[in-house]
């Protein structure tokens, strides 16, 4: 999964940064309002955490734009603007939820596991993901085959775990670098395909649940 913080807070906005990162999601960040305008209009994410008192423009002016081009990404504003008028506001002109600074980085964590949920259609009752003898909880972020938990890395999690909220279509590479490594990525061109056998050898060798469309990507039947 692919996040932005726009936090014009550069110690904040680093923070919250290596926290995600290391549950696993690719984050990119930036610290005004027109350069997230730029980001979420050529790039795909899931969530947008957002502050409001930005430079440039703020992050109501960014909501409003967002929602008059037809993006509609999830929002979680992150604001140091407490009353009530200011949430109304928020959530009026398109934002999904809305936290108050000071914050906790895991309850961050937990209402953006929410908003992934409810983009990919995925309900609070329905957190496992199945797809053959796999199972992944989403809560937990735990793999289990047969009954046994296997052992995944945050990238391997995160590459199944988009895989299985997608099944039945096909992922490009591409896609997959773009929802799972973020803008400072400067690694091997064949990374995926290196994941992917990783995984294929931890869920078993004669497993079949990841199916290679040669020259196209992969899926979850």
């Amino acid at each position: 999964m692919r996040l932005l913080v726009v936090e014009d807070e550069e110690m904040i906005a680093h923070n919250i940064k290596r926290h995600l990162k290391r549950e696993g999601y690719a984050v990119d960040e930036c610290h005004n309002g027109l350069d997230a305008l730029d980001y979420v209009k050529t790039t795909s994410y899931d969530v947008i955490i957002l502050d409001l008192m930005l430079p440039g423009l703020d992050g109501f002016s960014v909501i409003k734009e967002m929602r008059q081009h037809q993006i509609n990404t999830k929002i979680l504003i992150l604001s140091a603007k407490s009353g009530v008028n200011d949430r109304i506001k928020g959530l009026d002109l398109g934002a999904d939820d809305y936290m108050v600074k000071p914050f906790s980085l895991e309850e961050l964590s937990a209402r953006i596991r929410v908003l992934i949920r409810r983009s990919h259609n995925t309900d609070h009752q329905s957190a496992i993901l199945k797809a053959q003898n796999l199972e992944l909880d989403t809560y937990t972020r735990k793999a289990i085959i047969d009954g046994k938990e296997i052992t995944l890395t945050a990238k391997e999690y995160a590459i199944l775990e988009y895989l299985m909220m997608n099944q039945g279509i096909v992922i490009s590479r591409d896609r997959l670098l773009e929802h799972v490594w973020s803008y400072d990525y400067d690694g091997a061109s064949n990374i995926i395909d290196v994941y992917i056998r990783t995984i294929r050898r931890k869920l078993g060798k004669d497993n079949p649940i990841i199916e290679t469309l040669r020259g196209v990507g992969y899926v979850i039947r």
